[in-house]
């Protein structure tokens, strides 16, 4: 494999604490019902400009209001990542030997691509990804292939030499859409029974492991 290309929330980083705590928090603010940490793990994989509504079906939003939600939001998440950001145990070295090897790497996330690049140089490991993809940047989200395809065609990378790395459903099914091969890793928010149920090419339990495919 040459080219890999990995989810951030969950992947990479154990964030969730942080998406946890902004999503409740911002919620509590508009007077929503606070979703369950179970609901917000399940949702994490996709953008906040879908999830949000998928948590609340029943509540109709005013684009005014949503907008402010999203903001708020964004606003609390970056007062709680400073705490509860960090990397799995075993990515750095992982990717540190991935480029070695001469890897290509790169990041699709259904993250904003401004706190995305912001928790990449936080983390020190932006300097290991060639490119880097986030929700604002595709015209549709996860599990929509537009995030592997701009990949694939601005970098010029070949799609039976890539693989699509990430903790949820919602990566795999991106990565098949897109005509990669696709890896689920059993250390994020998701069950593995979920991703099982997508027939991953590869499932990890190590991010050690990714130096086999």
């Amino acid at each position: 494999m040459q080219t890999y290309i990995f989810d951030f929330d969950g992947t990479l980083a154990n964030s969730g604490k942080a998406g946890i705590m902004a999503t409740q928090a911002a919620f509590k603010d508009f007077s929503l019902p606070e979703p369950s940490e179970n609901i917000i793990n399940y949702y994490m994989g996709i953008p906040i400009e879908v999830s949000f509504k998928e948590m609340v079906p029943e509540h109709e939003f005013e684009d005014e209001e949503f907008s402010q939600l999203l903001a708020k939001f964004r606003e609390y998440y970056q007062k709680y990542e400073i705490d509860n950001l960090e990397l799995f145990e075993g990515i750095m070295p992982t990717l540190e030997k991935l480029v070695e090897r001469g890897k290509s790497l790169f990041v699709v996330s259904s993250k904003h691509s401004t706190a995305l690049l912001r928790n990449l140089a936080a983390l020190d490991i932006a300097n290991f990804f060639t490119g880097v993809i986030g929700s604002d940047q595709v015209k549709e989200y996860k599990p929509a292939p537009d995030g592997v395809l701009q990949v694939l065609d601005h970098y010029k990378q070949k799609a039976n030499n890539a693989v699509m790395i990430g903790d949820a459903v919602f990566d795999l099914q991106m990565g098949k859409a897109a005509g990669v091969k696709t890896c689920g890793v059993s250390w994020g928010a998701h069950d593995v029974d979920s991703l099982i149920s997508e027939h991953p090419d590869y499932l990890l339990n190590k991010p050690e492991e990714l130096l086999d495919i």
